[in-house]
């Protein structure tokens, strides 16, 4: 069963006598010509015709097409959840940008798109743990500290270190808290400036996510992994399925078994460790967690990650299709007066997530990231994200939360109330826009399941705003919900505040798992 794009073809359509016909020995339109006789006997059918080879267009009467606002009113939050995905554990890792900076715009677009595959994943049935994975120590961490200690000399940042404000910032900050940092020698203070640099950067990360809506439930550090010998471990497991070989004095992983382009070093000739055995051993203890399935979100640089991860996966025994998902998403440019963005007034080189809220604010922000699929580049224009006009996506979805609140509570005004779901009249829900409206909100459970099997938060952005605001608008402008003036009020008028707040509950609901605001006014 399925919602036709074209209400000539019924409220539902169905193929099931063209999939039946071969297995049951019977021609498609006869077999058709059966379920339909069946079909028309049930309660809220009002009629059901044959098209082409077999098609069946479902018509429903107008009461129970109507009835659909009071179980959506009634069900309140809990509506478009299931338990599609019931039973799968899913760890869900996004961000995970090492402590040396505030978290640029690539690193946004993950925490908006990976908070709300998270809420999408729940909503079905999943079973979440979110992550962020980062390294406190490192040749990274080491240009940090080396760029803290030149800003509390009053240097230049060293040629391959960082700039911007922030780092004067940190240092001055480091300087306050541990003042005996001025005596030390530079290797002794370069610690110093790394240990408390990187605490103070951290937090504001955490901070910035947090106040951007994205809490996550682990915070992983890599370090854990060297302290814990996990590293090992995996070296052992992965000798044990017989996937590694001694040569020229390293320890390499045979990945080209499973299609990479070469194999890969596990551990040099020195003894050092590879980021690529981290990599391993971060990956195994996610499994040894009890999470069936591994879901990494990356940025557009790391398309050439995907073949070595899919067959370190297949080296553990895993199937690399069904263990671990990785998901890459493309670049985003923050426009003003037309052109890109290329410097942020605090970070010095990059966009951030500061800049950005600053810029739009975070429903926007979160909406406008959230809106595209992963695997497309954005341009976000600050001018037209900031109109208050239909035309900025964010306002004209938020723009019927706020007008759905708003007639409830001019109905209240005037005495007209829902009542309760006995006396609701759904037949009386016959127009023509009303029906629009009706077919729209049922398509909310489907959109929000396949939205998280897919791993596409887009689809519900591109729902809400082309299917649900879209008609409400027009069942608003054709379909009087208050009376007016004198007016008495009407089983009718309460019908459609029943399907008023139906739309409210939906719109409301499709916006949190966003992780976008339902205003009431606005």
């Amino acid at each position: 069963m399925e919602r036709p794009r074209s209400p000539e073809h019924g409220d539902y359509a169905s193929t099931l006598a063209l999939q039946l016909s071969k297995k049951v020995g019977v021609p498609p339109r006869e077999l058709a010509a059966a379920l339909a006789d069946e079909l028309s006997r049930a309660a809220g059918v009002k009629s059901v015709e044959i098209a082409g080879p077999g098609f069946l267009n479902i018509r429903l009467d107008a009461a129970a097409a109507g009835q659909l606002a009071r179980v959506i009113v009634e069900a309140g939050a809990e509506y478009g959840r299931s338990e599609r995905l019931a039973g799968e554990k899913i760890n869900l890792e996004f961000v995970s940008a090492n402590p040396t900076g505030p978290v640029h715009i690539g690193g946004v677009r993950w925490a908006a798109v990976g908070d709300a595959l998270s809420r999408l994943l729940r909503a079905t049935g999943a079973d979440v743990g979110t992550e962020y994975y980062f390294n406190d120590a490192g040749s990274q961490i080491d240009r940090f500290a080396r760029s803290l200690l030149a800003a509390a000399k009053g240097e230049p940042a060293p040629e391959d270190g960082y700039g911007g404000a922030y780092i004067a910032e940190i240092a001055s900050e480091v300087q306050a808290r541990r003042p005996e940092v001025r005596t030390l020698d530079d290797a002794a203070a370069q610690e110093v400036f790394r240990v408390e640099g990187v605490a103070l950067m951290f937090d504001e990360i955490r901070s910035s996510l947090r106040d951007f809506g994205v809490e996550f439930d682990t915070y992983f550090n890599e370090k854990d992994l060297h302290d814990r010998g996990e590293l090992d471990l995996a070296l052992n497991r992965l000798r044990q399925q017989g996937h590694l070989y001694e040569s020229e004095g390293a320890t390499w992983l045979r990945t080209t078994d499973f299609g990479d382009d070469k194999d890969r070093v596990l551990r040099k000739s020195n003894g050092e460790w590879t980021y690529f055995a981290a990599d391993c051993a971060y990956y195994l203890d996610k499994r040894e967690r009890g999470f069936e399935r591994v879901v990494i979100m990356l940025g557009a640089d790391h398309h050439g990650y995907i073949g070595r991860m899919k067959a370190m996966a297949a080296c553990f025994g895993d199937d690399p299709e069904r263990n671990l998902e990785i998901l890459i998403g493309q670049l985003v440019n923050l426009l003003r007066d037309g052109a890109p963005m290329r410097m942020s007034k605090r970070a010095g080189t990059v966009i951030t997530l500061e800049d950005l809220v600053e810029a739009i604010g975070v429903d926007a922000s979160r909406y406008a990231l959230a809106r595209y699929s992963s695997d497309s580049p954005i341009d976000i224009d600050i001018e037209l994200w900031t109109r208050a006009t239909r035309d900025n996506p964010v306002y004209y979805v938020q723009y019927v939360a706020a007008r759905t609140a708003g007639v409830a509570r001019n109905a209240a005004e005037v005495g007209l109330v829902p009542g309760d779901g006995d006396a609701f009249r759904p037949e009386l829900l016959d127009h023509e826009k009303e029906n629009e409206l009706l077919k729209a909100l049922a398509e909310f459970p489907a959109v929000v399941a396949t939205a998280a099997e897919l791993r596409e938060p887009h689809r519900v952005a591109r729902y809400l705003e082309e299917s649900v605001a879209a008609s409400y608008h027009r069942f608003y402008d054709n379909c009087r919900v208050l009376p007016l003036g004198d007016e008495e009020v009407t089983d009718l008028h309460r019908a459609r505040l029943w399907l008023n707040n139906a739309t409210r509950t939906v719109i409301a609901n499709g916006l949190h798992l966003l992780g976008v605001s339902a205003p009431e006014r606005m």
